[in-house]
């Protein structure tokens, strides 16, 4: 909520009707909110008035939240008021990861990292989405149903628009691809009329990827059509949708363009808790990796436990597809949960999965405390390694046969700004002296 003060009194006015609100206070016309009564529009006329959310609005917003998925939103140029209305329905933590509104030309550069071609677009709506997907990625908890959310609209504002109003919604999940658009009949709405149609149709997007929902009715949970208030005669809705198969969702995490895929154990792995990650290309699984893994989550209450295999490697070409659906099937079969990347490097990893414990062998531990690997930097090898720390990640090393030394961390001399990053595991808990390429090896005679 924000505080301002108008005619020596002060007034409350929420954060949904921020921009509206600055726009009509900059041309002289502002008008007082009421909290009590969301602004919202008289859908027969299209003028502004107030009401409360109507009935089959809130059903489909509280069907969004009891919903598994969760979503990044990402608007620029309207639907503001989509905003009031999942978040003013409890449970929108359940749902809602994070809103962004980048409205000026930078902070759009700086979301989507390149300037787009044209702002309201659908190629730009798309690309808002699929970052606003990759963003949900790294904030939700493996295996949770994430979607982004992409909104670029140009609307009703203080000077008169020469083009169309128009706008354009995309909504996308790891099984595809939705894309709304719609040319407004211009001059029938005010600046709050077109920024209501234009939130419905976001909330509609929304509804597009929730799991187990075919038709509005499910969504809404009543036999009625959700109504967006367009002009029959003259507006219409078009939509669009892209179904990936799995090989087109595996290349295009190997091309960067998505930056997680998970395959869980259940849908049931939705609970709270630090993320214990295993990495490794597991050329085989064996039971030294899933007993590593047991012995690691027990030391890290209440965890998560994942294995992680990158399908980019730092000095190899990247895995091919039939390689990744071989690996992941031994994690399938044995009921495991595992996370496909594209990031070989620890400070990539943790970017991409921020606030997790890494499950490390002594040996890569030592080539992470190592100068070679940072250009002889030591400098550059603790400026790393605290990004690292400052990502809320750290270390759990386990000991390993080297020649024939079974090492531990307390062999290794860590800098001592490091040393919080690393925790050891006991030999005594944990020791198990073979290794893939050693049944690799053996599997070949």
């Amino acid at each position: 909520m924000f505080l301002y003060k108008d005619n020596d009194e002060f007034q409350v006015i929420s954060f949904v009707g921020v921009a509206y609100f600055l726009e009509e206070k900059i041309s002289g016309r502002l008008r007082k909110t009421s909290l009590s009564s969301p602004r919202v529009v008289d859908l027969s006329s299209g003028n502004a008035r107030f009401q409360q959310m109507d009935t089959v609005l809130r059903a489909v917003v509280e069907a969004i939240h009891a919903s598994p998925t969760q979503a990044v939103l990402c608007l620029s140029g309207g639907a503001s008021q989509a905003l009031g209305w999942l978040l003013s329905v409890p449970r929108a933590s359940s749902t809602v990861l994070e809103v962004t509104v980048p409205y000026s030309r930078i902070a759009m550069l700086q979301f989507l990292g390149k300037v787009p071609a044209q702002y309201t677009s659908k190629e730009t709506a798309e690309d808002i989405a699929l970052a606003a997907y990759n963003r949900a990625l790294r904030l939700a908890i493996p295996g949770v149903p994430v979607a982004g959310i992409g909104f670029t609209g140009a609307l009703v504002s203080a000077t008169p628009k020469r083009g169309e109003h128009r706008c354009y919604v995309a909504a996308r999940t790891q099984k595809g691809l939705w894309e709304y658009n719609l040319t407004l009949s211009k001059g029938k709405r005010d600046r709050v009329g077109e920024d209501e149609v234009t939130s419905r149709i976001l909330i509609k997007a929304g509804t597009s990827g929730v799991e187990g929902l075919t038709s509005l009715a499910d969504v809404c949970g009543v036999d009625l059509e959700f109504p967006l208030g367009l002009d029959d005669a003259f507006e219409k809705l078009n939509v669009s949708n892209k179904q990936y198969t799995e090989d087109e969702h595996l290349n295009q995490l190997i091309e960067g363009k998505v930056s997680i895929i998970s395959f869980i154990k259940s849908q049931g792995l939705v609970s709270g808790g630090r993320k214990v990650i295993l990495p490794g290309s597991f050329n085989p699984l064996h039971e030294g990796h899933i007993k590593l893994l047991e012995v690691a989550c027990s030391m890290c209450e209440g965890s998560i436990p994942c294995f992680e295999i990158s399908a980019i490697n730092a000095d190899k070409p990247p895995l091919s597809l039939p390689e990744i659906k071989k690996r992941v099937k031994q994690f399938q079969d044995r009921g495991k949960t595992v996370i496909l990347t594209n990031q070989p490097y620890f400070y990539k990893k943790a970017e991409l999965l921020p606030d997790s414990t890494f499950v490390i062998g002594v040996d890569t531990a030592v080539r992470l405390i190592n100068t070679k690997y940072y250009d002889g930097s030591h400098e550059k090898m603790l400026e790393v390694l605290l990004g690292i720390q400052n990502l809320g990640c750290d270390f759990l090393v386990a000991g390993r046969k080297v020649g024939e030394t079974f090492q531990v961390l307390s062999d290794l001399s860590v800098p001592e700004p490091v040393q919080k990053l690393f925790r050891g595991i006991d030999a005594n808990t944990f020791r198990v002296d073979i290794s893939s390429s050693e049944l690799r090896a053996a599997s070949a005679l």
